[in-house]
Parts: structure tokens; sequence; C-alpha cells
């Protein structure tokens, strides 16, 4: 989600930015003014981390510390701290008040049957396409809409909070952080992509921050603790180990999406660690707390997912296929055949054939300052560079130069001024000399970056869940052929792990879910 860097780097203006949400069939809130932010801010902020799994404490008595050192005042007052800040992280909450009193009303009902019931807790629905769950101090618990378009039931999601509420009251986070693996409270960076050290090691050409994974004993025990108190509920436990085989089967398609090393750092797996025996005590502790006619809620919950955007959002750019477009910010650019795309958090990153990289952000530049110094001085400082050039983009200035680093590797820098405050960067690795084939691929992609009219950015619509029936005649083939969005990578397979249909085919009268292109929640296909 490059948007929620790039929002402070590059301002758009008001009507513009109204009329591409219009579009995309979401409201310009306030949480949005953030891309007319000063492009400093964002250098002085740094890259935080994504915040995953579950942090603090439940205290013995209120008013009292707890036997970790926190009492319930100072969890409330960390969670309130922390919680505009994981906001702000993960694009806000997702704008969807009816989903939101949705959620919040299974997680209340979850926490009532909980073992701390008065602690008061705080249910939202982030917009991010990441599947993860996580909590923090004070009752506040997070799902992410990835994680609501992959769970196909009431039960599901419920097993999914049920979990974080139980890392809560069983004072997980509380020990993690008492032996001081947690550094603030875990928004911990490990690593940045963009900034010098990375051109010196040229082998790293992208980013990934999380907090460390909660470990195999603690993670059995949330599974044990959340169906107890999904079968307090009356929910259906089994529905805790069908969504955590969901979540494995998500988190290997990621893996061979995007290659092992490429996988989302903050998938639910990476920080909720997976073995088989997880999911088979998960099988057993369900038919240990098996309950009469338990709660289900598969139909009600996909008419309220209904509609809800799929993979990432206008403010955040979209992939298509070999095409990145960002319609917010207004630009797009393509990389070359046989290359995968993968927007991260504040960079775009492209991988390609035997090796080849290509890293992709925007960064703020002094008004009036030349390119040529702003790759020499700020951007390469400390690397030796060679065949530097200068030409234009589709009408931008742009400057190029090899960079050689450590072990005699080089780069190919290229700066394209986007605007006059804003540079956007190209890194291609490894770069052959001038002139060979490898560099000229290269340099189409460069010059594929442009601007967007205001037209082509309204044109671009997102991704969205639509709940179809069965019909006779529908198999995965037609179902996908028909109304699948172009662009959606492995479309059958997909369509399998959205609706956990590993193998057969759907049965008439069902409701399954389709990836679909539109702007609004009906009339989508």
């Amino acid at each position: 989600m490059l948007g929620r860097h790039l929002q402070r780097l590059a301002a758009v203006l008001p009507g513009r930015r109204r009329a591409v949400e219009r579009s995309a069939g979401r409201k310009a809130g306030p949480r949005q003014t953030g891309l007319r932010a000063g492009v400093h801010a964002v250098v002085r902020a740094g890259l935080r981390a994504a915040a995953s799994g579950a942090l603090l404490t439940l205290p013995l008595l209120a008013g009292a510390q707890s036997l970790f050192g926190l009492s319930a005042e100072d969890e409330k007052r960390i969670g309130r701290d922390q919680h505009p800040k994981i906001l702000e992280q993960f694009g806000g909450a997702y704008d969807d008040p009816a989903l939101a009193r949705y959620v919040d009303s299974i997680g209340q009902f979850l926490a009532a049957a909980s073992d701390a019931p008065r602690l008061g807790y705080t249910f939202t629905v982030l917009d991010s396409p990441i599947v993860n769950a996580f909590a923090v101090p004070g009752g506040y618990v997070y799902l992410t809409r990835g994680l609501l378009a992959l769970a196909d039931s009431e039960a599901e999601v419920a097993g999914a909070l049920a979990h974080e509420i139980a890392h809560i009251t069983a004072r997980h986070g509380a020990k993690r952080q008492t032996k001081g693996t947690l550094a603030g409270l875990g928004l911990a960076v490990l690593g940045a992509a963009t900034d010098n050290r990375a051109l010196l090691d040229l082998g790293q050409v992208g980013a990934h921050a999380m907090l460390s994974a909660y470990s195999r004993k603690e993670e059995h025990e949330a599974d044990e603790i959340g169906v107890t108190y999904l079968s307090r509920a009356g929910f259906d436990p089994g529905a805790m180990s069908s969504f955590l085989a969901k979540l494995k089967r998500q988190s290997d398609f990621e893996a061979s999406l995007h290659g092992r090393s490429t996988r989302p750092a903050l998938d639910f797996f990476a920080t909720h660690p997976r073995t088989r025996e997880r999911v088979e005590r998960a099988v057993a502790a369900a038919r240990r707390k098996a309950v009469a006619d338990p709660i289900t809620g598969r139909n009600v919950y996909l008419a309220k997912i209904d509609g809800m955007i799929f993979g990432d959002a206008p403010e955040q750019g979209f992939v298509r296929g070999r095409r990145f477009i960002h319609p917010v910010i207004g630009f797009e650019f393509e990389v070359p055949p046989r290359f995968r795309l993968l927007n991260a958090e504040r960079s775009v990153t492209g991988f390609g054939p035997d090796g080849a990289r290509m890293h992709f952000d925007l960064q703020p530049i002094a008004p009036g300052r030349s390119l040529g110094r702003y790759l020499h001085d700020t951007w390469a400082p400390r690397v030796r560079s060679t065949h530097f050039e200068r030409f234009t983009v589709n009408g931008m200035d742009a400057v190029t130069a090899l960079a050689r680093g450590s072990g005699g590797r080089s780069v190919r820098l290229v700066a394209v001024r986007f605007r006059r405050d804003a540079v956007a960067r190209f890194l291609f690795a490894p770069s052959a000399p001038p002139g060979s084939g490898l560099d000229r691929r290269y340099r189409t992609a460069t010059h594929s970056f442009r601007r967007l009219r205001a037209w082509e950015a309204q044109s671009v619509k997102p991704w969205r869940i639509a709940v179809h029936e069965v019909g006779p005649g529908d198999t995965v083939r037609s179902l996908v052929d028909r109304h699948f969005a172009a662009g959606v990578e492995m479309p059958r397979r997909t369509f399998r792990l959205l609706n956990g249909l590993p193998r057969g085919e759907p049965r008439i009268g069902d409701r399954v879910k389709l990836i679909v292109e539109g702007g609004a929640a009906t009339g989508r296909y």
C-alpha cells in the first residue's frame, strides 16, 4: 500500500481527489487529509512497522498493578495512544459504518462471554488488504478487510476475534513485554528499502517490518481459550479450525504468487506461527466444546460483505497485471514482460526473471534543486556512479546513472521530477552496461511512467466482493470466466480459496464470492 506514504508526498487537487473517490464509491472523509500534507512530514515520521499480534494484559483488580506491572489505567492509556497510530499505518478504519457495527456486535457478544467481560473492547475493521488480525492493550482488537474477504461465515470471523480476545485475557503481550521483546509497544522497523544503505547492499530491494511472532505455546493457548469463548457464545467452535486451515492455504497461495522471500511480511501466519499440529489441536478442542444448534451465520455474513473493496483501495494504488496505477495521486507505469509487481507499504517492487528486480518509490525534493545533485548528493551520496545522462519522460525532466556498490554489483538509478517538490525514483538491479538488452528493457519501463489525465484516473475502479447465487450450469470455470475482474492472478485458485472450495464444484443454490470491478455496491456485473 504505497499510497499511504505517497499521500504525504504528492498533493492532489481537491476537486480531482473528490471526483476519483466518488467514482470509487468512497467518501472523502477527514482521514484522507494526508494527501495535502507536506512532503517533509513523511521523512520526519519515518517508516513504522505494521502491527500484528495482541499486545497486553488484563489487570487482576481495577486500578491495581497487575502481575506484569501494568494497571487497568495503564493499559487503557496505551491502547488510546496506539489506536490513532495503527489507524494511520493501516489507512484508517474501513469506511462502511454498517459493516463496522456488524463486526463490533460479534466482538462485543464474544467479549461478554470471555474471562474479562468488563474490560471494555473496541473492535475495528482496518482498510487494509493484508490478511491479519491483532490486538493492543486496553481491549483494542483489529481485523483487516483482507481477512473479512477470506472468511466465509459469521462463525469464522467470531473465531478470529475470539483468538485475539484470548491473547489479551491470557496476558501473552504482557509476558512478552517483560522479556523485552517489544520495543515501544512493537511498531519496530526491521528495514527500509529506500534508504542509502539499501544501495550499499544491492541484494536488498524490499522492505519488511513486523513484530515478533507469538510462541507456538501461546498460539495453542489462544486457540483453546478462543474455542471456549466461541462455545460459550453459541458459535460453531469448529469454525476456529476451519478458518485456520483456510488461512494456511491463503498463506501458501501468497507464497506461490510472490515467492517465499517476497511474501507479505504481515500475513497471518508470519505473526501467528503455523503448524499442522496447531490446526489439529484446534480441531480437537472444537470437538470437546461441541455446541447444540451452533451459530454459523453464512448467509447473513455474505450479505454484509457484499460490495466490500477487495485488494488495494484507490488511495493505495492498483496492480493490474504488469501495470501499477495510482488514480488518486495520478500516475502509472508498466514493468517489462515476465515481471510481477508487489505493492508494499511505501514502495512498489517488481520481480523479474533470473533475479532481476525493480524498485519504485516517490520522495520529496526541494523545489528548484537539480535532479543531478539530488541523485549524487541525496539518493546515492556514498556510491560511485557513472554514465550519468539527462533525458525526459513524457514531458518530465529525468536523470539516470549507474551506481556501483559492494562486490562490484551495479544498479540503474532513474529519477523523474513528478512534481516540483516530488521525485519518482526507479532502481533496477542487476544492471548491465549501457546498451545491453536488459538495460533497454528497464529504459522502456522508465518511459512508461506518465501522469494520468483526470478522466483516466476516474475510470479506474477498485475490485469488490460480489455475492452470487449459483445457478444451473455454473462451474468454477464459467463463474470465473464470466464474472471475475480482468487481472486477478490465478483466478480459479483465488475463487476456490475465497469460497473454501479446495476441490469439486459449487452446488446449485450456494452463494459464492466473486471479484468484480466496479464503484458501487450494486449493479457491478
